[in-house]
């Protein structure tokens, strides 16, 4: 049995998230069962999150003079400017045009909404200081959202976006300090325009951009601690609630399931763009010469048309992953989180092709399991070809994966899900 909080009462929750593509499908899926609880969930967020907001019984109201999305378009030119260039020109930009430049925009809209219909709890997006900011100007108990691997740069932990394995010996941890000495250096152009936010709103300043975490009742980070890499420093506020495992409400239920016969392979990419195309390509052609059924999915910023395919692969904008990985054999990915947890929930190896963000993280996390290979980003078909045949011929990787399913299903029934811990701050 899971640990037993007490039995809250019914609340109303604000819910303050941006669209970040895979983000947004956890955040939504909390918001979705809270409801299905009987609370009240006002959802803060871009307007590209409007459908899935009221898909999931929520109130909506759209971001106004904080950076936003109108548009998947609009989505896609932002994610290229801010994925261009070298990776210290890219943490800049996404430090400076999104996360702390527009800070106090993101805090003044959040506490507008708090003034408008008062929240008891507040489920703010954990990477956006503004956010943060602004729920803490609330004086209401915040819960920040992690909806991925833990971010905070940590002892024990390997920096995120590396992609490394935990140090061993005295050379990998000197590698991990040198890391987190300039990740903080890097953030501390981000602590100006934080400060002023913070002050603005009668709050202390801070030293650290990690410490807005710190100021939260709960960081609910959703994924498994079995699958993320463990450290006994983590604060004490920082629960693991488990993977929110919702497909987003455009992912078509229908028409999905290709003709003919032999194993099921997925193929998905990020939902936003990441400049996947040739990817996607390639991964189709892979599949031309095995005696599979391809189902690829190209996300609502590719258009299907753009990727030719054999005959026995099927492409179709998007379908419900779930449904598809309860039928399917292995699954070709780039390695996003969402994608890389329903894969082991339900039991199926994985062929990681991580193109940026946090994948190569999770790659790292899926190859200790066993669950999995990797393959570079760039492999040509016959390299990916070679990999599907080895997860699908080498019965070690679904045996693994379905250990972790096992694993992730014990922890279901057992850990206080990230509804359980939202709704106990309603008792604070």
């Amino acid at each position: 049995m899971p640990e037993q909080l007490p039995r809250p009462r019914s609340g109303r929750f604000l819910m303050a998230v941006i669209d970040g593509g895979g983000t947004l499908p956890p955040a939504m899926g909390l918001a979705a069962e809270l409801v299905r609880r009987g609370h009240v969930v006002g959802v803060l967020a871009d307007p590209t999150v409007e459908q899935s907001a009221k898909a999931a019984g929520c109130e909506f109201t759209a971001w106004h003079d904080a950076p936003h999305f109108d548009t998947v378009n609009d989505q896609t030119a932002m994610v290229t400017a801010l994925e261009t260039g070298n990776p210290y020109r890219q943490f800049t930009a996404v430090r400076d045009r999104l996360l702390a430049g527009p800070a106090p925009q993101f805090a003044n809209e959040v506490t507008a909404a708090a003034d408008r219909n008062p929240p008891d709890v507040v489920l703010a997006e954990g990477a956006v200081p503004g956010i943060l900011i602004g729920a803490e100007a609330t004086h209401r108990p915040t819960a920040a959202l992690m909806p991925n691997v833990y971010l905070r740069p940590t002892p024990g932990l390997p920096q995120m976006g590396t992609g490394w394995s935990p140090a061993r010996g005295p050379a990998g941890r000197a590698r991990d300090i040198l890391v987190r000495g300039a990740v903080r250096r890097m953030l501390a152009g981000a602590l100006p325009p934080i400060n002023a936010a913070l002050t603005a709103h009668g709050r202390p300043p801070i030293g650290d951009v990690f410490e807005l975490l710190d100021r939260c009742a709960e960081v609910l980070v959703m994924t498994s601690p079995s699958f993320d890499f463990s450290t006994p420093h983590l604060p004490a506020n920082v629960h693991y609630v488990g993977p929110q495992l919702d497909d987003p409400e455009w992912a078509a239920t229908n028409g999905w399931r290709p003709d003919g016969a032999g194993p099921i392979v997925l193929i998905a990419a990020s939902s936003t763009f990441q400049d996947q195309t040739d990817l996607l390509r390639r991964a189709a052609a892979a599949l031309g010469d095995l005696p599979v059924r391809g189902v690829l999915t190209t996300g609502r910023a590719i258009d299907p048309a753009e990727i030719p395919a054999p005959a026995n692969v099927h492409v179709v904008r998007a379908a419900p992953h779930r449904a598809v990985l309860a039928e399917a054999a292995a699954v070709i990915t780039h390695a996003g989180h969402g994608s890389v947890m329903k894969a082991l929930a339900a039991g199926v190896p994985l062929v990681c092709m991580p193109m940026g963000r946090d994948q190569k993280d999770n790659t790292v996390r899926v190859l200790r399991l066993g669950a999995g290979v990797g393959v570079d980003k760039d492999a040509d078909t016959g390299r990916i070809a070679t990999a599907v045949r080895r997860v699908l011929d080498e019965p070690g990787f679904a045996d693994a994966a379905r250990r972790m399913a096992a694993t992730l299903a014990t922890e279901a029934r057992t850990r206080p899900s990230a509804a359980d811990r939202a709704e106990g701050l309603l008792n604070g």
